[in-house]
């Protein structure tokens, strides 16, 4: 006797079937990878690359977005060949136009929140110093600055932390995978001066990217943010505004 598509058990019919989206096999697997690049920076100091200020700091810059891309194609390997499940999908102008809208935004009030926690603290250390050594070491140094801050690192990051981890979470709920993942993003950049502007970029990425539901106007947000210490060595010759 033949059974129906209907008279199968469901487990049958979706053993196979790859999720959705993300979980939590993709965050921690992809977390653990991207966390294992991380380390690999210090193989440049020992053939002594950390000596010069002006590469090592191109280094460090481009480095964020290498372990992110590499979290992301690990937790995209796992299960899920769809680059749908993580929202990488195409968008629409206006969406373009809102993420760079957002970016501003998002630049704004992390500028105006690290005033006054320094106002507040008197704590100004930059932890993101090595940065500015590189965009201020010449023509080609600023150029490849702009390429991997404002290129590679948001697309490395966003790819993972908004298209694996909030993607995941948003699971739960907008406001547990918004603010959580964030959260995440933020603590990944250390317990300094670049906590709260990482917190601030990925709250407004995320949620660009959940009402859009692509990740490009997030990755735009990220970009516009990461665009101001660049620009700022150019036209001024200091580089003082974090990026994340």
């Amino acid at each position: 006797m033949s059974t129906s598509h209907a008279d199968r058990p469901k487990a049958a019919r979706t053993d196979t079937t790859p999720p959705a989206r993300p979980g939590w096999p993709e965050v921690i697997v992809g977390t653990l990878a991207a966390l294992a690049a991380l380390p690999a920076i210090r193989l440049f100091g020992l053939v002594g690359l950390d000596e010069d200020p002006v590469a090592y700091g191109l280094v460090l810059t481009a480095w964020s977005g290498v372990a992110g891309l590499t979290g992301f194609a690990v937790a995209a390997l796992i299960r899920i060949r769809s680059w749908g499940a993580f929202s990488v999908r195409r968008t629409s102008g206006r969406w373009v136009l809102i993420g760079v809208a957002a970016g501003i935004v998002a630049l704004l009030l992390k500028g105006l929140l690290n005033t006054g926690i320094i106002a507040v603290t008197g704590f100004s250390a930059d932890p993101q110093g090595a940065y500015g050594d590189a965009a201020g070491g010449g023509v080609l140094p600023l150029i490849l600055t702009f390429v991997f801050l404002s290129v590679l690192t948001p697309i490395g990051e966003e790819f993972f932390f908004r298209g694996v981890v909030t993607n995941a979470l948003l699971r739960y709920g907008p406001v547990i995978g918004v603010l959580a993942s964030s959260v995440f993003f933020a603590l990944v950049h250390g317990i300094n001066l670049a906590f709260p502007s990482a917190l601030v970029v990925g709250i407004i990425a995320a949620e660009v990217m959940r009402r859009s539901g692509s990740i490009w106007p997030a990755v735009i947000v990220h970009t516009v943010n990461n665009l101001a210490l660049p620009l700022l060595v150019l036209l001024t010759g200091a580089a003082d505004t974090a990026a994340v």
